[in-house]
Formats: structure tokens, sequence, C-alpha cells
């Protein structure tokens, strides 16, 4: 790296001119002779933070860009990366002498240069930290370009540099090494950038751990020819066993880089010698068969070691990756890896949703199915420059190249939030903690006030304005005012509301209760005790129960006197007479006895239910759960009698003969015009009987109950379904 560092500064202007300008036509050619000029003019002497000069960067960059082969924009923008600190009116300059791609690559990188200070944050945190906002910082340099090539001029740029420092030793290198090592190299990894991602390893490594890097360095160089002649031969070797099969095969030595020697050794604990792969081939087939075919001719050449052998064709990893590994033994001891796997294997390898980065990067970070799609897009757009290389689809390509899911937003402490895109200031705030959302006021986004439905873009740094006590706006719930994009926040909000509604009828519960323990001169009365009388878990259980209306004074009064009163009138029941040989509910023990079905709990197929004899009402039937059967039942068991739905009364027979059965449905949802007619509509399309409404509205939330005709549990389960999707609503619920 030393010496093509010193061929840039050595060489002249006109030479480094004319590599960066191979291949391309004589009026591109022009024009990044002008790009050349007018860097040399508002660059001059210059000098970057690192002590480089800017020029020689710029001209580093490009060669680099140029390796990359990408087309002459890109070229000409690394040539210009900082005429926008550098030249005024930058923006209209370029795009007068250059085009509006160019100046829009410009730009770019320039708002990537807002990123530093995050990078730079990032790399000095904690480990657990780092893995998570170092995969944010990844996709956030990914999604803040418009175009694609921002970030392969990114990385360029910082091969560059790291080239640079290779003779500067210091804290700024081994903070640009451990950035490039959490950010870069992962990066270029992912868009298939491979010998960029080698270097931005290899010299990173060789700053952070010098003696490390030499002692590994030492040992390969000390065996290269050896090992070169070895590979040579095993190839020659493997070509003619092959050959002498029918298998055409493609076989070539891996080049093995020493970051990659030195994390297989530290994630294996294992020490040089035991590397199997410093000795590498690859070989590729054309079919599947002439895998496991090749794989015996090599177990065949060579004694196979034992534990070393992995079959990803018959078991793929999680990631779909196929391939067989091996690794083998000469005679003298000497290992050699060898990996088999079909044309397209190997191109699904490098270019598909099974990427290879995926594996290489320990799987500590797993990305979204839609990411990982396009993250392989960019891949194969990378691997088709050569064919459309210049052509305006390939920049059009690119430049709808942007991942558009998701944006990234900074808090003032520069910690990256991932947001869907279309979130507000709101949902920021919720994002960072419910209760700051609850007491938010307002947002500065980049220093200026703005509305809190304000939809976010990348890379803005938002403050939230808070008080230090308070709730959400009812508004906030409006879709039409857009104030909260994401379900995470709407359910934050409507979850403070509800709250706020039972706090309410706890204290409406407890009033009334107060007040007739005092009437009844109980007020020492043990409220818990009294709520399990009344068959409620708790006293906040009975205040809820009375503020509803589930549980009567009289009810209460009852159990206060331990059951030395009459039973109380039990409830008003709906009378259905029994047809003799159909009875559509069945009470052991009694044959066509007149049964009725309570009103207070509304029992329907195929509800477990009891009955309870009444005087001189026949049977009343409620379901085993009903308060009221409780309460009459701890009075009286001896009344009790068991009871069960005929086979003249099953759910099936009552939708052939037309049966229905009242049923009470109660909905809280938040108020707005229009709710009761959207709610209607449901139960209409659903063609449910409607019998009785009764509708109640406290601190915006409309409290309503529906007296509806449903054939069974079937139907109504159905119908809270429907009723829970429409908008607003809160809750939907059987009585």
């Amino acid at each position: 790296m030393v010496s093509v560092v010193h061929s840039l500064q050595q060489s002249s202007e006109a030479e480094v001119l004319s590599q960066l300008c191979s291949g391309l036509p004589a009026e591109a050619a022009a024009r990044a002779g002008s790009a050349l000029a007018l860097a040399r003019e508002a660059y001059g002497d210059k000098l970057l933070g690192t002590g480089e000069s800017i020029l020689q960067h710029a001209l580093g960059m490009a060669l680099i860009v140029a390796s990359l082969d990408l087309d002459t924009d890109a070229r000409i923008a690394a040539l210009l990366f900082a005429t926008s600190d550098h030249v005024k009116d930058c923006n209209e300059h370029l795009k007068v002498g250059f085009g509006d791609t160019v100046a829009g690559l410009v730009a770019g990188l320039h708002r990537l240069g807002s990123l530093r200070p995050l990078t730079r944050a990032a790399a000095g945190e904690g480990v657990a930290e780092v893995k998570t906002q170092a995969e944010i910082l990844r996709k956030m340099l990914l999604a803040m370009v418009d175009d694609i090539r921002v970030v392969l001029l990114r990385l360029a740029s910082r091969v560059q540099t790291l080239r640079f420092l290779t003779n500067q030793p210091g804290s700024q290198r081994d903070e640009m090494a451990k950035e490039s090592l959490l950010i870069y190299a992962p990066l270029a990894n992912r868009l298939g950038i491979w010998h960029v991602k080698w270097e931005l390893e290899d010299l990173s490594f060789r700053y952070l751990e010098p003696e490390t890097y030499k002692r590994i360095a030492k040992m390969l160089d000390e065996k290269r020819s050896e090992r070169e002649n070895f590979i040579e031969a095993a190839v020659a070797r493997l070509e003619s066993e092959l050959a002498a099969v029918g298998i055409r095969a493609e076989i070539y030595g891996r080049p093995k880089h020493i970051f990659s020697i030195w994390n297989k050794m530290r994630g294996k604990d294992i020490d040089f010698a035991e590397v199997y792969d410093v000795r590498a081939v690859r070989i590729i087939v054309d079919e599947i068969k002439d895998c496991y075919t090749a794989l015996g001719i090599v177990h065949h050449l060579w004694q196979p070691i034992h534990g070393e052998f992995d079959d990803y064709i018959s078991h793929p990893k999680g990631n779909f990756y196929r391939s067989l590994h091996t690794a083998v033994e000469d005679p003298d001891g000497r290992s050699l890896e060898v990996q088999i796997r079909t044309r397209e294997m190997h191109e699904h390898a490098e270019l598909g949703v099974a990427a290879h980065w995926r594996y290489k990067e320990s799987g500590s970070v797993k990305a979204s199915g839609a990411y990982e799609d396009k993250i392989s897009w960019l891949r194969q757009l990378l691997s088709w420059r050569d064919e459309i290389a210049d052509s305006a689809e390939w920049v059009e390509q690119f430049k709808r190249a942007a991942l558009d899911d998701t944006i990234y937003v900074l808090t003032p402490q520069d910690k990256v939030i991932d947001l869907p895109r279309g979130a507000t200031a709101l949902d920021f705030a919720y994002r960072l903690h419910t209760d700051l959302g609850h007491r938010c006021r307002g947002a500065k986004i980049d220093g200026h006030m703005a509305p809190l439905n304000t939809a976010l873009q990348n890379g803005q740094r938002v403050e939230i304005v808070a008080v230090k006590s308070g709730g959400p706006s009812r508004d906030w719930l409006n879709p039409t005012q857009g104030y909260l994009a994401t379900h995470r926040a709407r359910s934050k909000v409507k979850q403070w509301f509800a709250a706020q509604d039972e706090a309410e009828l706890l204290t409406q519960g407890r009033s009334l209760v107060t007040r007739e323990l005092q009437r009844e001169g109980q007020t020492q009365a043990n409220l818990d005790e009294l709520a399990v009388k009344l068959g409620l878990k708790s006293a906040e259980a009975l205040y809820l129960a009375a503020a509803r209306g589930e549980i009567g004074m009289r009810a209460i009064d009852v159990a206060l006197r331990g059951g030395a009163e009459a039973l109380p009138p039990e409830p008003e029941i709906q009378t259905r007479k029994s047809r003799a040989g159909d009875s559509r509910i069945l009470v052991v023990g009694v044959d066509k006895l007149l049964t009725q079905v309570g009103t207070c709990c509304k029992p329907i197929p195929p509800d477990a239910i009891i009955g309870f004899v009444t005087r001189g009402k026949g049977i009343s039937i409620h379901r085993v759960e009903c308060i009221n059967f409780r309460n009459m039942a701890a009075r009286n068991p001896e009344r009790v009698i068991s009871a069960q739905w005929g086979g003249g009364w099953g759910e099936q027979a009552d939708l052939k003969s037309g049966a229905v059965y009242p049923v009470d449905l109660l909905v809280d949802a938040g108020d707005r015009q229009g709710l009761l007619r959207d709610i209607s509509d449901v139960l209409s399309r659903e063609k449910i009987n409607v019998t009785a409404v009764k509708t109640q509205s406290r601190a915006g939330v409309a409290h309503m109950s529906f007296t509806v005709e449903l054939s069974g549990t079937a139907a109504l389960q159905k119908a809270l379904a429907q009723l829970r999707e429409v908008p607003g609503v809160i809750s939907a619920q059987r009585r």
C-alpha cells in the first residue's frame, strides 16, 4: 500500500489524468480534464483534517472509483468531492459546468459528511451499543442518498484516507481504522465491492493490531512461494482428474487476507498452523451431481481432515447459501481448503438474497426481508455495470436505488433512530419514550420549531419540547390531522385514554358504593370480601361493575347483610316456550317444562348454561358465569338445576331454522361525527338486527351498548371482529 501512495504522490497530474480517463471516450476525457482544472483551482494547497492535500486525496479517490469501473460522472464527482466547501454557489456552478448528475453526487457526498460525528461516536461506544448503532448507520448511509454511487464515492474516499495514513501513526489513525472496520468495510461487503472491503479491513487491522498483523504477514511471506506452487500443482492435478471423467470445471486459487485469517484464528481459537484455508481453491462446475463427483475426486487425491466437511447443498445455511466445503491434507501434512459449487450456486452466493455478507458478519444484526432484497438488487447493479456502463438506463436504475422504506433521524445526543417513512415528530417522541410522547408539546427540527405533525426526513436532528406533566390530545388520534403515522404511537395514545376512562369509572363506582355503604351504616365493611361474595375478584372490580351498572345497589345490600334478606327480585326474563318433542333446552330430570332465557346474561348456543328454579315462572336459564345467577345460587343452591342446549337448538340447527337470540354488545370508541353511522353500517352489512341502542359520551370517548339478534357464538365473534375494524373503535366485546 505504501508504494501505491508514493506512486500517486510522485506521479504528475497528467499521468493520473491518463489513468483516470483510460477507456473513456474523448468527450468524457475532456470533461474529466476540466474537472481536474477546477479542482486544482479550488483546492490549491489546502489540506484535509488528516493532513493530506485535498487535491491528492481527490486524485487518489478518483483512481479508486475508476478501478471500480464507474462512469464518467462518478469519476468527475470524485475529483470535485470537496468543492462544496471551497467554491461559491457550488451547486449551480457544477450544474452549469458538468451537469445535474455530477452536482447531485457532490451534494450527496457533502450530506454524508454530516454523519462523520455519528460514525466517530459509534466507534467509541460499548460493544452491545456498537452492534445496533453501526447497523443503523450503515443503513442510514444508504438511505440518505438518492444515488448509490454516492456511497461508492464515500468508500473510495475512506480507502484513500487509510492509504495516506500508512505513515501517520497516532490516535486519529486508530479512530479512522475502528470506524472503517465498524461501518465502511461491512458496507463495502454488502455492496459486493470485495477488494475495497478487503483493503479497508487489512489496512485497519494493520493500524490497530500492528504486532499481530506483522506476525501473520511474516508467516504468510515465509511460505508464499511454497503456497503458490502448491496451489498451482493442486489446480493442475484437479483439472486433469476432472477432465478425465468428463467434468467441465473452472478451478482457481482463492486469495486470503490477513484480517480474514486473524478473524478465523480468533473465532475458532486456533493457531495459524490450524487455519486450513490459507491454501484454498474453488471448483465451479455445471451440475449438482458434478459437485459430488468432484468431492469424491478431491477426497481420493488427498486425505480428508476429520470434522472439516460441510454439505451446504443438502443442508443450506439459514441464508440459503449452498456449496460443498472440505479440507484435505497431502502426504507432507499440508492442508488445502476446497469449495465446490455449481455456477448457479456461485452466482446466488455472490449476488442473491443469500448474499455472502450475511454469514460473514456473524449474524449479530438481522435485516428485514425487504431491505435484503434491495441490497441484493444493488449488488446485481454493480455486477451489470460492465454490460451497460455509461448508459442512461444504468444511471436511472442507480437513481432509483435509494432505500426508501425507512428514515433515520438523530437525537440531540447524535443517536440514530430508525422510523417508517412518513413518521412525524410526535412518532419520534413516542419512539424515544412513551411518557415523553404523552408530555410532548412541540419539536425542533434542525434547530427550528416545527408542528408535531411534520413528516421527518432522513438525517434531520429532532429535539422534543415537553411539559413536566400532562397527557396526549384527542386530536392526535384523528387520521385527517396526520399527527401519528406509526401503529405503536397510536396504540400508546389509545391505551392512555382507556386508562383515563377506567380511572373515571373507578371514581364513579367508588362514589356509588361508598354512598350505599353509608346509607346502610356499613362504612367499615371489608370491600374485598364484599366483592368476593358478589362473584368479583377485588374491590376495584366491584367499583367498575357498579359504575357500569353490572351490579345493582340491591345486590350490594343483600351481600352486606350476609343473606339475611329475601332474594332480590330476579332479573327480567324473556320467555321462550318449548315445543313437545322438540325442546330447545334440556333440563336434567324434567321433560316439557317451561324454560326462560335470562336477559341479564342473554345466553346463546353453544354457551355453557345452567338453570335456576324460579317461583312460579318455571326455570330461568343463565350462562354459568352470570353474576346474577351466582348471587341467587349462593342464597339457594338447592334450586340450581343442570341444563344444556338440546339437539333442536344447536347453532347449526338455528342457522337452518333462522332462530336468533338477543345479545348485548359493548363498544368503546373515540367520539367523532359519523361513528354511530359507521357501526350501524357494519351491523347492517352483516344482516344483524339491532333491537336497542344506548350511547353515552365522556371525555371524548363514546360508550355504546347495542342489543342485537344473533344465531350463535360464531356470528357473535364475526360481528365483534368487524366492529373492531371500524376507525376509532378502542374495544368491542360482549356484555
